[in-house]
């Protein structure tokens, strides 16, 4: 029997798949992880099989069941380095970590993809990242991707990632708080003495980064809980959080042509505010759910989102992409479908 210390960002399924072993293995060997949505905390043992690879990474089809945080993204950040595609860091959350921003293309043109902005929706944060590495290593090797010819794609336009909005959020669904968590205390104070967080969609100082917008905020605040919540608290005013700032600003820096942000789950785009939004919106939105085969709803009954604001300020067109569906979190699995329908959808974005 092996031994394995745990790290940040590690999950069962992570933990198994790294060591080419079955979930199942560890509940069996380890009676106190009680089943594979446990968490795992950072320096916990985890005893493995004899017959597990301790030094083993993740190949691309067993990453398709494993959850996806910030230590994965910190993977793939290495990865699309060594690809030519370098980060940028435009803020840090409000625990410190990085807030990564990633550039392709030359074109005049551009276009702003975001996610992971709600704690339990990090499906999203894995498919941008996913796409990006895709991209990156076709556009290298001047191969087309569906009929595509990415070459041709990113002289004509930039595209500017961000894939995880709300880094430590992600982190606190995927692992919980322990011991030395800074936030420990009042994340336990917030969550009513709850230790699990599945449902957990806000920052860790439980403001929802989606309800942060200076686009009807008032109007939101007052049908929204009034102090920090797993969900739907917009904070004291807009732009309170650090995450929020990080994406406004770079927003301004970038001044794109128009916006998706993805979230889950309903497979359905929001892509109207107030009948503010330019006047092509209802044509791209048309063409993205025929590739994705989506549902396209013109505004959700709400206000003070990212998208709501980005229409609001410029008049052009923003997309809110629900992907994926059943209850959040989505299981891990669920990232196949997520894939297939959304590849198609983001190629599609780059061509509007």
């Amino acid at each position: 029997m092996k031994t394995y210390t745990a790290t940040k960002g590690d999950t069962v399924s992570i933990i198994a798949y790294k060591h080419r072993i079955r979930p199942l293995d560890i509940l069996l060997l380890n009676p106190s992880i009680r089943f594979e949505q446990d968490y795992v905390y950072p320096g916990e043992g985890v005893k493995l099989p004899d017959h597990a690879f301790i030094q083993s990474s993740l190949n691309i089809e067993d990453d398709l069941f494993c959850e996806f945080g910030m230590a994965q993204l910190e993977e793939n950040r290495v990865e699309l380095e060594a690809l030519g595609v370098k980060a940028s860091i435009i803020g840090y959350s409000v625990m410190g970590q990085p807030i990564y921003a990633w550039s392709i293309g030359t074109g005049n043109r551009s276009c702003f993809y975001s996610g992971g902005w709600h704690a339990n929706e990090w499906h999203t944060s894995k498919f941008l990242s996913r796409f990006l590495l895709e991209a990156a290593k076709k556009l290298k090797h001047n191969q087309k991707w569906l009929g595509y010819s990415l070459t041709d794609l990113f002289k004509n336009i930039q595209l500017h990632v961000v894939p995880m909005v709300n880094p430590d959020g992600i982190d606190l669904v995927l692992q919980g708080v322990y011991d030395g968590h800074p936030y420990q205390s009042s994340v336990l104070e917030i969550n009513q003495g709850m230790t699990r967080f599945n449902h957990w969609s806000a920052n860790i100082r439980g403001v929802d980064l989606n309800h942060q917008w200076p686009a009807g905020w008032d109007k939101e605040a007052k049908g929204s809980p009034q102090k920090p919540w797993p969900r739907h608290y917009g904070g004291t005013h807009p732009l309170s959080e650090p995450e929020t700032v990080a994406i406004y600003k770079y927003v301004q820096q970038i001044n794109p042509d128009f916006v998706f942000a993805f979230h889950s789950q309903g497979q359905v785009i929001y892509w109207g505010y107030r009948q503010l939004e330019s006047e092509q919106s209802k044509e791209m939105v048309d063409k993205l759910c025929q590739v994705s085969s989506y549902t396209a709803v013109h505004t959700a009954d709400s206000d003070a989102g990212f998208k709501d604001w980005f229409i609001k300020e410029t008049k052009r067109s923003g997309f809110t992409i629900e992907v994926g569906t059943g209850t959040n979190p989505l299981p891990p699995q669920s990232f196949s479908e997520i894939w297939t329908n959304n590849v198609p959808l983001a190629l599609k974005g780059l061509e509007l």
